[in-house]
Protein backbone atom coordinates (compact mmCIF):
# COMPACT_ATOMS: atom_id res chain seq x y z
CA UNK A 1 0.00 0.00 0.00
CA UNK A 2 1.37 3.39 -1.02
CA UNK A 3 2.16 5.94 1.67
CA UNK A 4 -0.10 8.94 1.87
CA UNK A 5 1.14 11.90 -0.18
CA UNK A 6 2.55 14.87 1.66
CA UNK A 7 0.22 17.83 2.17
CA UNK A 8 -0.07 20.10 -0.86
CA UNK A 9 2.28 23.07 -1.03
CA UNK A 10 0.84 26.13 -2.74
CA UNK A 11 2.86 27.85 -5.49
CA UNK A 12 2.76 31.09 -3.47
CA UNK A 13 4.22 29.41 -0.40
CA UNK A 14 6.89 27.73 -2.53
CA UNK A 15 7.77 31.08 -4.13
CA UNK A 16 8.13 32.80 -0.74
CA UNK A 17 10.20 29.92 0.61
CA UNK A 18 12.39 29.99 -2.50
CA UNK A 19 13.02 33.73 -2.26
CA UNK A 20 13.77 33.35 1.45
CA UNK A 21 16.25 30.57 0.69
CA UNK A 22 18.03 32.72 -1.90
CA UNK A 23 18.27 35.63 0.56
CA UNK A 24 19.63 33.30 3.25
CA UNK A 25 22.19 31.95 0.77
CA UNK A 26 23.33 35.46 -0.17
CA UNK A 27 23.74 36.45 3.49
CA UNK A 28 25.66 33.24 4.21
CA UNK A 29 27.98 33.75 1.24
CA UNK A 30 28.75 37.31 2.38
CA UNK A 31 29.49 35.96 5.86
CA UNK A 32 31.85 33.44 4.22
CA UNK A 33 33.78 36.35 2.67
CA UNK A 34 32.37 36.26 -0.86
CA UNK A 35 32.28 39.60 -2.64
CA UNK A 36 28.95 40.98 -3.80
CA UNK A 37 29.94 41.59 -7.41
CA UNK A 38 32.94 41.49 -9.70
CA UNK A 39 35.87 43.54 -8.41
CA UNK A 40 36.19 45.08 -11.88
CA UNK A 41 33.23 47.31 -11.08
CA UNK A 42 31.69 46.83 -14.53
CA UNK A 43 27.95 46.17 -14.44
CA UNK A 44 27.94 44.31 -17.75
CA UNK A 45 25.88 41.25 -16.77
CA UNK A 46 27.98 38.66 -18.58
CA UNK A 47 31.59 37.62 -19.03
CA UNK A 48 32.57 34.90 -21.47
CA UNK A 49 36.31 34.92 -20.79
CA UNK A 50 36.86 31.74 -18.78
CA UNK A 51 40.56 32.53 -18.24
CA UNK A 52 40.01 35.86 -16.53
CA UNK A 53 39.19 37.30 -13.08
CA UNK A 54 35.68 37.99 -14.43
CA UNK A 55 34.80 34.29 -14.55
CA UNK A 56 32.11 33.33 -12.00
CA UNK A 57 31.63 37.01 -11.08
CA UNK A 58 28.79 38.11 -13.40
CA UNK A 59 25.23 36.95 -14.00
CA UNK A 60 26.19 34.75 -16.95
CA UNK A 61 29.49 33.10 -17.84
CA UNK A 62 30.79 30.02 -19.66
CA UNK A 63 29.53 27.80 -16.83
CA UNK A 64 25.94 29.03 -17.09
CA UNK A 65 24.98 26.04 -19.31
CA UNK A 66 26.12 23.66 -16.57
CA UNK A 67 23.71 25.24 -14.11
CA UNK A 68 20.87 25.00 -16.61
CA UNK A 69 21.71 21.30 -16.94
CA UNK A 70 21.51 20.96 -13.15
CA UNK A 71 17.87 21.97 -13.48
CA UNK A 72 17.20 19.41 -16.22
CA UNK A 73 18.80 16.66 -14.15
CA UNK A 74 17.01 17.61 -10.94
CA UNK A 75 13.68 17.65 -12.76
CA UNK A 76 14.31 14.19 -14.23
CA UNK A 77 15.39 12.77 -10.86
CA UNK A 78 12.37 14.24 -9.10
CA UNK A 79 10.04 12.74 -11.70
CA UNK A 80 10.89 9.22 -10.60
CA UNK A 81 8.43 7.23 -8.55
CA UNK A 82 7.73 7.22 -5.65
CA UNK A 83 8.74 10.92 -5.57
CA UNK A 84 5.93 11.93 -7.92
CA UNK A 85 3.42 10.06 -5.78
CA UNK A 86 4.48 11.81 -2.58
CA UNK A 87 5.49 15.35 -3.54
CA UNK A 88 3.65 18.12 -5.35
CA UNK A 89 5.40 20.05 -8.10
CA UNK A 90 5.98 23.13 -5.88
CA UNK A 91 7.65 20.84 -3.33
CA UNK A 92 9.88 19.35 -6.03
CA UNK A 93 10.82 22.85 -7.19
CA UNK A 94 11.88 23.72 -3.64
CA UNK A 95 13.93 20.52 -3.33
CA UNK A 96 15.75 21.30 -6.59
CA UNK A 97 16.39 24.86 -5.44
CA UNK A 98 17.63 23.61 -2.07
CA UNK A 99 20.09 21.21 -3.70
CA UNK A 100 21.45 23.94 -5.97
CA UNK A 101 21.78 26.37 -3.05
CA UNK A 102 23.60 23.68 -1.09
CA UNK A 103 26.03 23.21 -3.97
CA UNK A 104 26.66 26.97 -4.26
CA UNK A 105 27.53 27.13 -0.56
CA UNK A 106 29.79 24.08 -0.82
CA UNK A 107 31.39 25.32 -4.04
CA UNK A 108 32.38 28.54 -2.30
CA UNK A 109 33.80 26.85 0.77
CA UNK A 110 37.59 26.66 1.23
CA UNK A 111 37.63 22.88 0.74
CA UNK A 112 36.12 23.04 -2.79
CA UNK A 113 37.92 26.25 -3.80
CA UNK A 114 41.24 24.64 -2.85
CA UNK A 115 40.23 21.42 -4.62
CA UNK A 116 39.52 23.33 -7.83
CA UNK A 117 42.85 25.15 -7.58
CA UNK A 118 44.89 22.02 -6.88
CA UNK A 119 43.49 19.38 -9.24
CA UNK A 120 41.59 21.14 -12.04
CA UNK A 121 42.46 23.68 -14.73
CA UNK A 122 40.86 26.43 -12.58
CA UNK A 123 44.18 27.37 -10.99
CA UNK A 124 43.10 30.93 -10.18
CA UNK A 125 39.57 30.14 -8.99
CA UNK A 126 38.77 32.20 -5.90
CA UNK A 127 35.04 31.59 -5.55
CA UNK A 128 31.91 33.15 -6.99
CA UNK A 129 30.50 36.58 -6.35
CA UNK A 130 27.24 36.57 -4.39
CA UNK A 131 25.22 37.77 -7.38
CA UNK A 132 26.83 35.13 -9.58
CA UNK A 133 25.70 32.44 -7.14
CA UNK A 134 22.18 33.88 -7.08
CA UNK A 135 22.21 33.87 -10.88
CA UNK A 136 23.51 30.28 -10.96
CA UNK A 137 20.56 29.12 -8.85
CA UNK A 138 18.22 31.09 -11.11
CA UNK A 139 19.70 29.43 -14.23
CA UNK A 140 19.18 26.06 -12.58
CA UNK A 141 15.52 26.85 -11.94
CA UNK A 142 15.16 28.01 -15.55
CA UNK A 143 16.45 24.60 -16.63
CA UNK A 144 13.98 22.93 -14.27
CA UNK A 145 11.13 25.00 -15.73
CA UNK A 146 12.21 24.15 -19.28
CA UNK A 147 12.29 20.44 -18.50
CA UNK A 148 8.84 20.60 -16.90
CA UNK A 149 7.29 22.04 -20.07
CA UNK A 150 9.33 20.59 -22.93
CA UNK A 151 9.16 17.03 -24.27
CA UNK A 152 11.80 14.74 -22.75
CA UNK A 153 13.78 14.57 -25.98
CA UNK A 154 14.20 18.36 -26.00
CA UNK A 155 15.88 18.19 -22.58
CA UNK A 156 18.15 15.38 -23.77
CA UNK A 157 19.02 17.37 -26.90
CA UNK A 158 19.77 20.48 -24.83
CA UNK A 159 21.99 18.44 -22.50
CA UNK A 160 23.98 16.94 -25.38
CA UNK A 161 24.35 20.26 -27.23
CA UNK A 162 25.42 22.07 -24.05
CA UNK A 163 27.98 19.43 -23.06
CA UNK A 164 29.49 19.10 -26.54
CA UNK A 165 29.39 22.85 -27.15
CA UNK A 166 31.09 23.72 -23.86
CA UNK A 167 33.72 21.01 -24.35
CA UNK A 168 34.56 22.57 -27.72
CA UNK A 169 34.35 26.19 -26.49
CA UNK A 170 36.08 26.16 -23.08
CA UNK A 171 37.39 22.57 -22.87
CA UNK A 172 35.11 22.05 -19.87
CA UNK A 173 31.53 21.07 -19.12
CA UNK A 174 29.41 19.55 -16.37
CA UNK A 175 30.69 16.01 -16.95
CA UNK A 176 34.36 17.06 -16.97
CA UNK A 177 33.84 19.32 -13.97
CA UNK A 178 32.51 16.42 -11.90
CA UNK A 179 35.20 14.06 -13.19
CA UNK A 180 38.06 16.41 -12.38
CA UNK A 181 36.75 17.15 -8.89
CA UNK A 182 36.33 13.47 -8.02
CA UNK A 183 39.08 11.77 -10.02
CA UNK A 184 41.49 14.22 -11.69
CA UNK A 185 43.18 13.06 -14.90
CA UNK A 186 46.39 14.77 -15.95
CA UNK A 187 45.67 14.34 -19.66
CA UNK A 188 42.31 16.10 -19.30
CA UNK A 189 43.86 18.97 -17.35
CA UNK A 190 46.60 19.36 -19.97
CA UNK A 191 43.94 19.48 -22.71
CA UNK A 192 41.97 22.07 -20.75
CA UNK A 193 44.92 24.35 -20.04
CA UNK A 194 46.07 24.18 -23.67
CA UNK A 195 43.66 27.01 -24.50
CA UNK A 196 44.79 29.23 -21.62
CA UNK A 197 46.39 32.51 -22.71
CA UNK A 198 50.16 32.57 -22.24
Amino acid sequence: MDANPTPSLSPRTALLAGVGTLIAMAITLRAMGRIGWCKCGSWIPWSFQVWSPHNSQHLADPYTPSHILHGLIFYAALQLRPVTDRLSMPARVLIALGIEVGWELLENSPIIINRYRSVTASLDYAGDSVLNSVADVSWCMLGFAFASRAPWWASVLLLVVAEVGCAWWIHDNLTLNILMLIHPIDAVRDWQTAIAPH
